[in-house]
């Protein structure tokens, strides 16, 4: 009994020790390593700056070309705040990287620097990410139809709120003030052009179709200019078609995810069938071709 409460004495006392230790390293590492003027001082000159221009000539990011354009509307669409031209020359700069990664683990590997252990774990690790970084325009665009989805979703219930607001004498920034908990997603998108309202309402609408970068965000936008300047029977007959092609978009999105449902069911369906010929058919198909061979005559 004096033993095993020696030995608990022994590993509190060793566990204190050791996060002492720890906070102390970490604080004298941080006191040497840390400078925080410094550092955000240069990363804000390196924002004024931009990117290194000769940076963006050698990965070929021209202002008209169609790789950056398309780029710059994938990123606005999935609400990435990121200049266009530092992301599509960071993207290649990493398949030129992955390349040369590549390149140089295999040549390694067959010198015998490096062992066929570690080259097939390198090459997998590798590859994989230059799959990634290659086929990011998919990915991106996948994103960007389940953000465009989610975002209709609350536009819509926010619609629904104005229509319900429909002849209140509240200004049009006090009905959308209570629409506010029905979104998520571009909730602070949402506030924040509540907040510029007053400084300059076409601004507020302009910024805020710009962040969200849908063409849902375009049309709500549109909408609520409309709105603002003269809030009629028309304006609500034209919110509630808008509301409808919403509502179709969504039917049409529903739609295409169950046909795309249904050819990956069919692919799996296919599987046990071809297991099924594979355990079973296949050795009767061997035998008779054997059967047939020693019958020729």
């Amino acid at each position: 009994m004096v033993g095993m409460s020696q030995i608990i004495y022994e590993a509190v006392l060793w566990l204190v020790q050791f996060i002492v230790g720890v906070v102390g390293v970490a604080y004298v590492l941080s006191a040497f390593t840390y400078r925080k003027p410094r550092w955000r001082v240069s990363f804000a000159n390196w924002r004024k700056r931009g990117p290194p221009h000769w940076w963006l000539r050698a990965a070929g990011c021209r202002a008209e070309s169609a790789a950056l354009q398309s780029r710059r509307l994938l990123l606005a669409g999935c609400g990435i705040r990121i200049e266009p031209a530092v992301y599509l020359a960071a993207r290649r700069s990493l398949i030129f990287v992955c390349a040369l990664m590549a390149g140089g683990t295999a040549v390694c590997g067959t010198m015998g620097m490096v062992s066929g252990t570690a080259l097939w774990k390198a090459l997998p690790i590798i590859a994989m990410l230059a799959v990634v970084v290659t086929f990011d325009k998919s990915m991106l665009d996948s994103f960007k139809r389940y953000r465009s989805d989610r975002i209709r979703r609350e536009l819509i219930a926010v619609m629904n709120q104005l229509i319900y607001y429909m002849g209140s004498r509240l200004h049009l920034h006090g009905k959308l003030m209570r629409c506010m908990p029905y979104t998520r997603i571009i909730r602070g998108d949402f506030q924040l052009m509540l907040n510029e309202w007053y400084y300059d309402a076409d601004k507020a609408l302009l910024r805020f179709k710009e962040r969200l970068g849908t063409s849902e965000g375009y049309s709500f936008a549109e909408t609520m200019r409309s709105m603002r300047l003269h809030e009629s029977d028309e304006v609500y007959r034209m919110l509630r078609d808008v509301l409808a092609e919403y509502k179709a978009g969504i039917e049409l999105a529903k739609a295409g995810r169950k046909e795309t449902a249904s050819y990956v069911l069919f692919v799996l369906a296919g599987l046990p069938i071809l297991y099924t010929f594979q355990i079973f058919l296949y050795p009767w198909v061997q035998e008779s071709q054997k059967l047939f061979e020693v019958l020729k005559p």
